[in-house]
């Protein structure tokens, strides 16, 4: 591996249903915490979304390990955010035999 430059303070949310009052459920987003990443740039595309065209933009960050079941784990299903930005996780998986690091593949989805 690399070289890491974790300058990129990403937030750890869990996407969570609840109870939308008429019988059905909203989906919310959790905030896990903050993590350091080195985030870099993988892919990019567009994609015809139903009401817009959508750019998609695959990255990979790379963060510190946390224990399996830690809510600083970043899992899939759930997502990163920088300010205004989302990014979807979509596989987590260690990179290293002293498992200190994880790889994050993640997609960043905007409408243009």
């Amino acid at each position: 591996m690399g070289r890491l430059n974790l300058t990129r303070p990403l937030v750890l949310e869990e996407r969570v249903l609840v109870p939308d009052g008429a019988g059905g459920l909203d989906e919310t987003w959790v905030t896990r915490g903050t993590v350091w990443a080195d985030l870099r740039p993988r892919s990019s595309g567009l994609t015809e979304g139903e009401a817009a065209t959508l750019s998609r933009s695959l990255w990979t960050a790379t963060v510190r390990a946390a224990p399996f079941g830690a809510p600083s784990r970043p899992v899939e299903g759930n997502r990163f955010s920088e300010g205004e930005r989302r990014f979807a996780i979509l596989a987590v998986q260690e990179t290293d035999p002293t498992a200190r690091w994880l790889s994050c593949r993640i997609e960043e989805e905007r409408a243009t």
